[in-house]
């Protein structure tokens, strides 16, 4: 009797000491480190400016994490009119809808607006880290929660604001003003076609804004933009 109970308390230690290190292991998981380096189901991905990332169709098992650059999410109607749905950089996801099992399909295309480097995570990665980790868990639905808000920002300004607020609000996106950390001062000269496209409306306006903006001297670009703090002023003002 005392043989079997020594026994059993040695297989009890054997097991608490097991989950202890299975705890210990999971208490070590690292989001940065997850997000930031290559592994099982992540492959480093560098894209350049105006590469495809993935087109509107095209078939969807796999979340991308921008580690570096910027990235334009936009749609085509079936009557080819193309429409800009988000501006993304450094910390944002693209491509999450294929964690839903509906979402099959990309329902936008990807478009480099810079250079940079993209972690490509497999769907099935995907989930199981959002499953096992809380803090990767926690992590995301933050984003998601932020995209969603700024979905909702992004309906009021095309709804209610003036093509030049909305100038203004997309030059401060790419420069992540509103971001945690510092806003980037100097961002890539981006062309006035594609920043037409984004706001939805003409290249000329663009370009009256543009100029407009450098002489008030909210924004100067000499190759590339220097975006000023002072250009809020043009979207906060009624």
């Amino acid at each position: 009797m005392a043989k079997q109970l020594r026994k059993i308390k040695s297989n009890g230690r054997a097991q608490a000491i097991k989950a202890k290190a299975k705890n210990k292991s999971n208490n070590h998981f690292d989001p940065a480190a997850f997000l930031a380096n290559a592994g099982l189901g992540r492959t480093i991905v560098e894209f350049q400016k105006n590469q495809i990332v993935f087109s509107q169709g095209d078939h969807a098992d796999t979340v991308f994490y921008v580690q570096r650059g910027k990235i334009r999410l936009n749609v085509v109607s079936g009557a080819g009119k193309e429409a800009t749905v988000a501006l993304l950089s450094t910390g944002d996801f693209l491509g999450e809808g294929c964690i839903v099992n509906a979402q099959s399909l990309r329902m936008s295309s990807a478009v480099a607006l810079t250079e940079g480097s993209l972690l490509k995570i497999d769907r099935r990665e995907m989930i199981k880290a959002l499953h096992k980790e809380h803090t990767m868990s926690d992590i995301f639905v933050a984003y998601l929660l932020t995209r969603n808000l700024r979905v909702q920002a992004d309906l009021v300004d095309q709804l209610f604001n003036s093509s030049e607020k909305r100038l203004a609000r997309t030059l401060l996106l790419l420069a992540q003003f509103g971001k945690e950390g510092e806003p980037e001062k100097v961002i890539p000269r981006i062309s006035q076609e594609t920043l037409a496209g984004i706001v939805g409306t003409t290249r000329a306006r663009v370009n009256f804004f543009m100029n407009r903006f450098r002489k008030l001297g909210f924004i100067e670009y000499n190759g590339e933009m220097q975006i000023h703090r002072s250009l809020l002023s043009v979207v906060l003002h009624d």
